[in-house]
């Protein structure tokens, strides 16, 4: 059986007992931190994205608190891209760094595509910098104290996510032409994934994190209670078939032997490299990371809208390789054997996730005036009957 011979899921009701599916309060707790906080300041707004001169006050007051002397913040400017943070790139000089170093500020807007948290985004990037490459997180304020909204600040990383040659020509992750940088850049991504999903989770001490039981659908169930609650916090309009789907979830939630460091994210757009060698020079985007189930990971960037076709016809997983050399060099370089059956249920769960942040969340931001990107998830809203197709075509798979 290949990971493409999904079945219907047995339900073990030994294993159910362990979990009750249809428990909503069970949720990690700082998820269900970080989704009270939405709900209660989301009438706070408007939000008004930031000046330059807003955020270097606010990075100047910041810095002052952390015991620096001499402070300047200069060359401020606005990064591009992304439905979920505010990002600039400053220079930082102090007394003790004259010559200054460049940063990059992710802060949290009101709501956003995503709603997470910069605490476990600095946590997870700092365990990690040992193992793979990654900006340096240099600052955070996971629930902004001193800067007022949430943010992390991060070394800047150069380097490309698509060939020079061929950017600007789409969204960033999507649909992108890697061309002859495939060759270079598919074992990089292999190892990254892999080096990701052996990560010690069992011995690591989390500040922001908690791990789900193992053997148990508490995995499957924390995500499905994480999503579930973002739709329905968020609910601009009624789609029975994120409901449909939100109940087949629950009716077919897997247990989950291993838990694992799952990136959440990990596709095309979410990878820099350098020009010419192909070297990657960090793995971005750690904001959706949590401890799960390895197939999470696999489902994610096999999903079409994140792959990229070869002029033969042949889809490319992150516009790298096919599909199925995809799974076998990860099983190779891993270790982990794929389950068809968990893989299939984590491609419902992944088809659900970007309906619930399309549909859901991006227009809830978006109607609020929340965002400092309403353009952008007003447009993705459009991206949303993509998925429900996508769940329609799973679930009727089986």
């Amino acid at each position: 059986m290949t990971p493409s011979d999904a079945a219907v899921p047995f339900v073990d009701t030994a294993a159910s007992a362990d979990v009750g599916v249809w428990d909503r309060g069970e949720i990690e707790p700082r998820i269900r931190t970080i989704l009270d906080r939405t709900v209660r300041q989301r009438a706070t707004g408007p939000y008004r994205p930031k000046s330059d001169a807003e955020v270097i006050a606010m990075l100047g007051g910041f810095f002052a608190h952390k015991g620096y002397h001499e402070v300047a913040i200069t060359q401020v400017s606005r990064m591009s891209g992304g439905a979920s943070k505010e990002q600039f790139a400053f220079t930082f000089r102090h007394a003790d760094e004259p010559e200054g170093e460049r940063l990059v500020l992710r802060m949290d807007p009101l709501e956003a595509i995503a709603q997470t948290c910069r605490g476990r985004e600095a946590e997870i990037q700092r365990l990690m910098a040992d193992h793979l490459p990654i900006a340096p997180v240099r600052f955070y304020d996971a629930d902004g104290d001193l800067l007022g909204q949430p943010a992390v600040i991060l070394g800047f990383v150069s380097g490309v996510t698509e060939p020079t040659a061929t950017s600007g020509k789409g969204v960033s992750g999507m649909g992108g032409q890697l061309g002859a940088f495939a060759a270079k850049l598919a074992p990089q991504y292999i190892h990254a994934l892999a080096t990701t999903h052996r990560f010690d989770v069992a011995n690591t001490r989390f500040e922001y994190f908690s791990v789900p039981r193992a053997n148990s659908r508490q995995a499957a169930i924390w995500q499905v209670n994480w999503w579930s609650r973002v739709w329905w916090d968020s609910l601009v309009e009624p789609v029975p078939m994120i409901t449909l789907a939100e109940r087949w979830l629950r009716e077919n939630a897997p247990v989950c032997d291993r838990p694992v460091l799952v990136h959440s994210d990990l596709r095309m757009g979410n990878f820099m490299f350098e020009e010419p060698s192909g070297d990657f020079t960090a793995v971005l985007d750690w904001e959706l990371a949590h401890i799960g189930d390895l197939h999470e990971d696999l489902a994610w960037t096999t999903q079409k809208i994140f792959g990229a076709w070869r002029d033969d016809g042949v889809f490319l997983v992150s516009g790298l390789l096919p599909r199925d050399e995809f799974f076998r060099l990860y099983e190779e370089a891993s270790g982990n054997l794929i389950d068809p059956v968990r893989l299939h249920y984590y491609e419902v769960l992944n088809a659900y996730k970007c309906a619930v942040m399309d549909l859901g969340q991006a227009m809830r931001a978006a109607k609020e005036g929340n965002n400092h990107q309403e353009v952008v998830l007003t447009w993705l809203g459009s991206a949303g009957a993509v998925f429900l197709d996508h769940i329609v075509t799973l679930i009727g798979d089986l």
